[in-house]
């Protein structure tokens, strides 16, 4: 079964008109690794985005009506523009679907080769990607401004950076001399971050990884002890290891209250989150200054997407 011709043509024309804009912004601006589309058209719900020489698809999980033959036929007619109008080989291509039956090995049906890892670079550092292991691909790239202003008041400071991921924030301090302390409650993401650190030649000895449940972690913590602090928790978690149920709207004030307490006097804690619909309670939060810092942290390619929230938050 093809897919209808308008459709298609549609779905290119848009891809061909974004491409065109956000490379262009890229080449200029020097960035190697950026998003192209997200969701633009609702027929075809891919996120994609490019790793140098990877192309990265994530598609939606949305209720197609279509029977899986169908629906891989459709996705393989999608994948074939997509390497069209970006002009990439079809084996640069990497596709990562939300849930999927195991035995279905289609044409660009890559991830099934495991440790599909590579170096990529991003302002003069260098970050491990994994286009196929896992749910994201280890560098969200939406948060590349925000790194930069970490690194910009980083110099020489203590930095606390809680559900560190990947710990791309970590690297970007460490850069500049910071001593940080990576907090994270999975063993696989620390490795990771510890990895980064090493290949930007940034003795991992130096610093501090913990592994350990974040919301315990932050009793543990003495008074006034960080200059800056980066705390990007999940929406909600309900992880097996975690004591408690996370939901960032319900719990926010009170994660943030007891990091200020132990960030230092003019310390800062850059906050941000993915809850499209959140709403931060500032009369509740004991700071001296609070920023939305959202806008000025969205890149040139998630301008059309309100996909996070995020503050800059002085004790």
């Amino acid at each position: 079964m093809s897919m209808d011709p308008a459709k298609l043509q549609m779905f290119e024309n848009r891809l061909q008109k974004v491409y065109k804009h956000v490379s262009k912004i890229a080449r200029r601006q020097n960035i190697t690794c950026y998003r192209v589309y997200d969701d633009d058209i609702p027929e075809f719900p891919f996120s994609i985005e490019i790793y140098e020489d990877h192309i990265y698809v994530a598609e939606y999980q949305r209720r197609h009506g279509m029977e899986e033959d169908a629906h891989e036929a459709w996705l393989d007619q999608c994948l074939q523009k997509i390497t069209e109008v970006l002009q990439f080989p079809p084996e640069a291509i990497f596709v990562k679907q939300r849930m999927r039956k195991e035995d279905r090995q289609g044409q660009y049906q890559r991830v099934a080769q495991e440790k599909n890892e590579f170096i990529v670079n991003e302002a003069g550092l260098k970050f491990k990607v994994n286009l196929s292991d896992y749910l994201d691909t280890g560098l969200f790239l939406d948060h590349r401004i925000t790194r930069a202003m970490v690194r910009d008041e980083a110099a020489g400071k203590k930095v606390l950076n809680l559900f560190c991921y990947t710990g791309s924030f970590s690297v970007y301090a460490a850069s500049v001399g910071a001593e940080v302390t990576s907090v994270d409650l999975s063993k696989t993401y620390l490795a990771w971050a510890e990895e980064n650190m090493a290949i930007n030649n940034i003795d991992p000895q130096k610093h501090h990884f913990i592994h350990a449940d974040v919301l315990q972690y932050l009793d543990t913590l003495k008074l006034n002890t960080f200059d800056l602090v980066i705390l990007d928790p999940p929406t909600f978690s309900n992880s097996k290891r975690m004591k408690e149920h996370l939901d960032i709207q319900r719990d926010h004030v009170d994660i943030l209250n007891r990091v200020l307490l132990a960030t230092k006097k003019g310390g800062v804690i850059y906050f941000s989150n993915n809850y499209r619909r959140f709403v931060l309670d500032e009369a509740q939060i004991e700071a001296s200054a609070i920023k939305d810092i959202t806008n000025q942290t969205m890149p040139f390619d998630f301008q059309q997407k309100m996909i996070r929230k995020c503050y800059r938050i002085t004790r």
